[in-house]
């Protein structure tokens, strides 16, 4: 039997593009695994802002990614997904009891913590090991090599992050952010280094990681980098800043954008290396991913670092991008979906707000520009999915996004009025955080 996406990928019920995927969650949550993790409420407050005032080394330096000679053959790749040329982008069914899956964490664990979450300025630990639990980083890690994918994940991946953000943006950003080098490391990872680093990620004990992109500076151009790699005998040297960086503090491995020799590339950087530093950076949303700076002081990595080549990081911008869309509509979507009830019961003057047309046609703009967002969005991810040219329609979805998903935070805060302004309710925490989709890049990636 068959299996046809409405969004164009065929597959069968034995090598569907995410089968294994949902017969591995399916199991998980049979077991209660979710259940298991009641939400740890922090012994003290973390004054995250306090690390400001200096640098320190970063991330975990006990792990030692030991250098894994590969087979010498090709490195692993999952294929792309076939298309059928009809247009319909509703989810298939295994990828509906995927989202089913996220969803559940969503609603029982990140919507919960959100708000300790934003004010400790980093995420819950329990949160973080249920997002390992369901196999976040492994969606598009071949199979091959441990991981639970089959075929080209980037619409999954979409799905995946829309529910998470439903919950809470910076949530979602913490638990995806390992997530972003695996995929890295699985679309354009030599056979070499696929071997090194990739079964710590499908192993027991996954990393803290991050795809570090952004610079400090305005009107940023990821394809205009100042941190720069130069060569250094059989390796490099990096000198620069990475800013907002999810969970850096924590992360044991970083793929660094730098410059060499004047085209953009990727680099792999241990968080152990000589030279390497972290500054907390405090900001105005996405308080929870404990967003930092990576401070880069003639790093020097091997030969190994160097990560695909000058297409694999403008498909890495791209791909970013059309992750942080799918961030944007789950949190649009959370706003619609709390608007919604509060404007039909809350009353002025013996009626419903919801019964005044300014009240009710801002709720339908909402409706409307989210759908939009979706559908733009969605598209990207499928041709992304089947392998082709998505630069157009992953532009467009930025564009509208950034632009449209603001609005619709604003909105939200204006729908509540004087609640909206207020942190008892959560649009003005995502008010702010829609506001990032325009300024972030890298951080996550499908």
């Amino acid at each position: 039997m068959s299996l046809t996406s409405r969004h164009g990928v065929t597959s069968t019920d034995t090598r569907d593009p995410i089968g294994v995927a949902v017969a591995f969650l399916n199991r998980l949550a049979s077991t209660g695994a979710l259940d298991r993790f009641g939400l740890r409420k922090p012994a003290e407050r973390v004054v995250f802002e306090a690390t400001r005032s200096g640098f320190r080394t970063a991330g975990n330096l006990n792990r030692a990614f030991a250098r894994a000679g590969g087979k010498g053959g090709t490195p692993a790749r999952v294929p792309t997904a076939a298309g059928t040329g009809t247009f319909d982008l509703t989810p298939t069914d295994d990828e509906q009891m995927l989202v089913d899956v996220v969803t559940e964490l969503a609603t029982e664990m990140v919507r919960p913590a959100a708000a300790e979450a934003n004010e400790a300025c980093r995420a819950p630990d329990d949160l973080l090991k249920a997002g390992l639990e369901i196999g976040l980083p492994l969606l598009a890690v071949p199979e091959d090599l441990g991981g639970i994918s089959t075929e080209r994940s980037a619409m999954a991946g979409t799905l995946v992050a829309e529910a998470l953000a439903k919950g809470d943006m910076g949530l979602a950003v913490a638990c995806l952010a390992p997530g972003a080098v695996s995929t890295a490391l699985s679309l354009w990872g030599s056979d070499e280094q696929q071997a090194t680093y990739l079964p710590a990620f499908t192993g027991d004990d996954v990393p803290a990681a991050a795809l570090a992109i952004t610079e400090p500076r305005p009107l940023f151009d990821p394809f205009r980098l100042r941190t720069t790699a130069t060569r250094d005998g059989d390796g490099y040297r990096l000198n620069g800043i990475k800013s907002m960086v999810p969970r850096g503090a924590d992360a044991e491995l970083f793929v660094i954008a730098a410059e060499l020799e004047g085209t953009p590339a990727l680099f792999l950087v241990e968080s152990s290396s000589p030279g390497l530093e972290i500054e907390a950076e405090p900001s105005m949303g996405l308080r929870a991913a404990a967003l930092s700076r990576v401070v880069l002081k003639d790093v020097r990595v091997g030969a190994l670092a160097l990560l695909g080549d000058p297409d694999a990081y403008t498909e890495c911008v791209r791909l970013s991008r059309l992750a942080w869309c799918a961030l944007s509509v789950g949190t649009a979507q959370a706003v619609l979906d709390y608007v919604i009830p509060y404007v039909n019961e809350r009353e002025a003057f013996g009626e419903p707000v919801s019964h005044r047309q300014s009240v009710a046609f801002m709720v339908a703009n909402i409706g409307i520009e989210l759908q939009a967002m979706r559908l733009l969005t969605y598209k990207a991810a499928s041709r992304a999915a089947q392998g082709k040219s998505f630069d157009r329609e992953v532009a467009l979805a930025r564009r509208l996004c950034a632009e449209r998903g603001m609005q619709i935070g604003n909105d939200g805060v204006q729908l509540l009025g004087g609640h909206g302004f207020v942190k008892e309710h959560p649009v003005e925490r995502w008010y702010r955080d829609l506001r990032a989709i325009g300024l972030v890049e890298g951080g996550v990636l499908v």
